[in-house]
Formats: structure tokens, C-alpha cells, sequence
């Protein structure tokens, strides 16, 4: 897969082949955007050109002063990761800034699109575009009429409510992984590098590799949670902890994000780690005492085991 990134204006100069593009922010790239892009896909197929996606950076948002957005589903490397998985052949990165954002609606189709050589769109039910974004998205069959093959997927439902990045960050605020991995289609997942923590958890038995996220990705509500831990090619489960470990009353205490491998003995010190998230087990609560500590994590390993042997998380993909 290709990633070009550009800014506006585009250089003159440079080429661009055929193309039918799936256009969005795509936060997640969840279930909804994963509609988008293969109708996209569907198109260039039957145009006999490649198949893209457009994603804007930073956040348009964030840009316009209508949001401080410093957390992602997924970051871009994330992101473009997902892209690649779906089968997009180029990705155009298009950075998003207020000479962008000025433009009208007729611009960024005269402007950007078709010097692209953009010949398929397809668009989610809700995107905007141009000036104040008041291009919507049957705008651009009006729009590119003669020149682009337009098409505007509508929403993907889920138990009743439509899948989209607003629903699926209130999931992980609230702890409901499952439901976020029904809307993304797979697990949602956390990358980072292990990093010396107190090592306090060796002391209870409980010995937990320190995560130390390598991108801003949004972290799901405190709490244990089931989890698969991929390092390289292995594959292992175990329960993480995201949260202040209230039980040992730090003062100024730190979020950690603190996961224990099932059966597993090993320095995981320098690895990196892709930590995705399974079920949630309880939320994180203060105990009297750590021998109360150690009785409920005995008590969440079984409860973790259990669910896994019952096929619920060992096969998900």
C-alpha cells in the first residue's frame, strides 16, 4: 500500500494515477468506515482503477478550534495499519489546516479532487466538506455530475443504533469493550513498549509488564479487564489493570496500564507489546488490605480463565 501526504494547493507538478476514493476522517475504522472503504473498493474494480481512502491530519476539529482532540481510536499508524488490512492499494493523507478548511465546497471537488484524478467517491451518510462544511454529502453528485461516480453508504446498524466513533468512545469510556469490538469488528487494541515499574506486583504474586502507550490512543474506563497480548508472533492472554492502584494510597498516583500474562515467564522489559481487549472483569476499587488485594486478583485470574476457556475470547480475530 501506497501513502502519499499532501497539503493544499496541491503541487502541479506532481502525477496521480486513476483512482476511486473513500473519503473520511475515519476514526476506529470501524464497521461503518469499513463499508465505505469497500464500496470504494467495489467501485475501482468496476472502473478498472485503483482503490483509495482520503484521511485527514490533524483532526479537523482540533483545527478549528472546535475541540482539543489529543487522543485516537486509532492514531495514524494505527489507522493506515487498517487501511492496509482492508486492501487499499494508496492512501492519500491529506493534511488538514484553515487554508484547507477554506475552501468552498465547489473547490474541493475543482481543486483537490479532480486534479487528483479522482474518478469514484463514496462518502459515509454524514460527511461534510468545504467552507464552514456546508458541503454535505450529496453535494458531491451534484458537484462532480459527469465526472465523479458518487455513492453515500448509509448507516451500518447494531442492536438497533447506528456504529460510529461517537458510540464506540462511549463504550471504552464506559468499560464496554465487547460492545466495541462488535462495532470495530475485531478487538480494540492498545500498543506500547514495557517500561520498569515498582515491581510491586512480583512482591503479591501478581509480577505485570508496565505499558507505555507509543501513541495517544484513547484508553478504555479503569479497571481489570480479559485481555490478548500479541509480542511479535506469540500470542498470549492474561488481565490488565488500567488505572491508580488505590489500594497502596500513592500520593499524586499516575494512571498505569499494568498487564499480567497467564502462565508466562518472562523478561518483558524493551518489548513491544499490542495489548487488545477482551471483557471487562470489575472496575478498579480501593481494598482494605493487599491480602484483600491478592484474594480478588486470585479471584479475577479464575473469573479470566473461566471466560476464556468457554471460547469466548480465544478465538476472536
Amino acid at each position: 500500500m501506497e501513502t502519499i501526504h499532501l497539503s493544499y494547493p496541491l503541487k502541479t507538478e506532481e502525477t496521480f494515477p486513476p483512482i476511486s476514493l473513500a473519503i473520511g476522517y475515519f476514526d476506529g475504522v470501524h464497521r461503518g468506515h469499513q463499508a465505505v472503504i469497500q464500496r470504494a473498493r467495489k467501485i475501482a474494480a468496476d472502473l478498472g482503477v485503483i482503490s483509495g481512502v482520503m484521511t485527514f491530519y490533524p483532526h479537523p476539529r482540533d483545527v478549528l478550534g472546535k475541540a482539543k482532540v489529543n487522543q485516537y481510536l486509532t492514531p495514524l499508524p494505527d489507522k493506515l495499519a487498517q487501511f492496509e488490512r482492508l486492501g487499499v492499494e494508496r492512501v492519500y493523507v491529506m493534511r488538514f489546516d484553515r487554508e484547507l478548511a477554506a475552501r468552498s465546497k465547489e473547490s474541493f471537488v475543482e481543486d483537490v479532487l479532480l486534479p487528483l484524478q479522482v474518478k469514484g467517491v463514496t462518502v459515509g451518510f454524514n460527511f461534510t466538506f468545504g467552507r464552514g462544511a456546508k458541503g454535505k454529502a450529496e453535494d458531491l453528485a451534484t458537484l462532480g455530475a459527469g465526472r465523479l461516480q458518487v455513492e453515500v453508504v448509509r448507516p451500518i446498524q447494531h442492536q438497533a443504533l447506528s456504529v460510529s466513533s461517537t458510540r464506540l468512545r462511549q463504550a471504552l469510556d464506559q468499560g464496554r469493550v465487547e460492545e466495541a469490538c462488535e462495532i470495530l469488528g475485531r478487538p480494540y487494541t492498545l500498543r506500547g513498549s514495557v517500561v520498569q515499574g515498582d515491581q510491586r506486583g512480583r512482591t503479591i504474586g501478581y509480577p505485570t509488564a508496565n505499558l507505555n502507550l507509543d501513541q495517544p490512543f484513547i484508553v478504555p474506563k479503569q479497571g481489570v479487564y480479559v485481555v490478548r497480548v500479541r509480542k511479535g508472533e506469540k500470542v498470549y492472554h492474561g488481565m490488565m489493570n488500567i488505572g491508580v492502584r488505590p489500594t497502596f494510597k500513592e500520593k499524586e498516583a499516575q494512571r498505569t496500564l499494568e498487564v499480567h500474562l497467564f502462565d508466562v515467564n518472562e523478561d518483558l522489559y524493551g518489548n513491544h507489546l499490542q495489548v487488545e481487549f477482551l471483557h471487562h472483569l470489575r472496575d478498579e476499587v480501593p481494598f482494605d488490605s493487599v491480602d484483600d488485594l491478592i484474594a480478588q486478583l486470585q479471584q479475577d485470574e479464575q473469573n479470566a480463565r473461566s471466560w476464556l476457556d468457554l471460547g469466548k475470547g480465544a478465538n476472536r480475530t
